[in-house]
């Protein structure tokens, strides 16, 4: 099964890195090594959905982020992502996001994007590598730990007393390409200094729940998506648990348990503080190629 969860991940890569120009089926087989029909029919099985319209919901998301971002005019907007006219444009923009590309351009609004899907996970490279040869243990820097400052700000998600970290949370009811393309929709928002959509574990009554969101400026007073709470966050040190960029197929689960072991049996009076989560939250960021992984945990001066 995993063999086919990676033959559909390079699907997915080859669709991301042709959206702008004709992806086609037989182009694609052809790049793949797989007959279009084969193609097709394991597409759908892993996904859900056929080709077509992925790809169809990729470009429209697509084409709503230049829309959002830049100044070009949306005409060469709808022919650089394959639709024939703008009035052909404007009918699938309407389709998909119930506004026409103009109104969205002049006041844009969280609208559900179509996100890039990820089917080859970390699990899936495990059971390849254990079937192809066994798994050597990965050999890994331990956590960092350094204080960082976040300002006062809004966030802006899904707050879930009923979930304690991110597996549990997406499948406690909340739709992951929903939550997170409406989420990307808002990426021009995110608070400077940020890294975009984060999340991590809050404390209600001494119990801990998980939460999934964005960071926003205080002074954000726009529209909330339905589902979703905005909160004010006061202003915090807190002590970052950090690895540096990994692997993410390989070293994901050795790098979150490294981390993750550090954070929370971390004493910080060595360092003059102490925990300060009570009206708080801690962050989890995870960006693998990029950032790395981080656990954030908000603390005060002692005394």
């Amino acid at each position: 099964m995993y063999e086919w969860n990676e033959m559909v991940q390079l699907m997915v890569n080859w669709v991301e890195s042709n959206l702008s120009s004709t992806p086609s089926l037989i182009k694609m087989s052809e790049q793949l090594g797989y007959s279009p029909y084969y193609c097709s029919r394991q597409f759908n099985s892993i996904t859900g959905t056929t080709l077509r319209d992925y790809i169809w919901m990729r470009r429209i998301s697509r084409a709503a982020l230049e829309l959002r971002d830049t100044d070009e005019r949306v005409l060469d907007i709808a022919v650089k992502y394959g639709f024939s006219s703008q009035e052909a444009f404007t009918r699938a923009f309407v389709k998909a996001f119930q506004v026409t590309p103009q109104a969205y351009r002049k006041a844009p609004r969280p609208i559900p994007l179509a996100i890039r899907m990820e089917v080859f996970s970390p699990y899936h490279y495990l059971m390849k590598e254990q079937n192809r040869m066994g798994m050597d243990k990965m050999h890994l820097q331990q956590a960092e730990i350094k204080l960082e400052i976040i300002p006062a700000h809004k966030f802006i998600g899904i707050w879930d007393p009923a979930s304690k970290n991110y597996g549990e949370f997406w499948n406690n009811d909340h739709d992951c390409d929903e939550v997170c393309g409406t989420l990307e929709s808002m990426s021009n928002l995110v608070l400077p200094g940020q890294l975009g959509q984060t999340a991590g574990w809050f404390y209600r009554s001494g119990e801990k729940g998980y939460f999934y969101g964005i960071p926003v400026s205080l002074d954000y007073n726009g529209q909330i998506p339905p589902g979703m709470e905005c909160k004010e966050i006061p202003e915090s040190e807190y002590l970052v648990f950090y690895h540096p960029p990994f692997d993410y197929l390989k070293d994901n689960g050795t790098v979150m348990n490294t981390v993750e072991q550090a954070a929370w049996n971390f004493d910080p009076r060595g360092m003059g503080y102490d925990w300060d989560e009570e009206n708080k939250q801690d962050y989890q960021r995870h960006f693998p190629e990029g950032y790395g992984y981080a656990v954030l945990r908000p603390v005060k001066k002692l005394g």
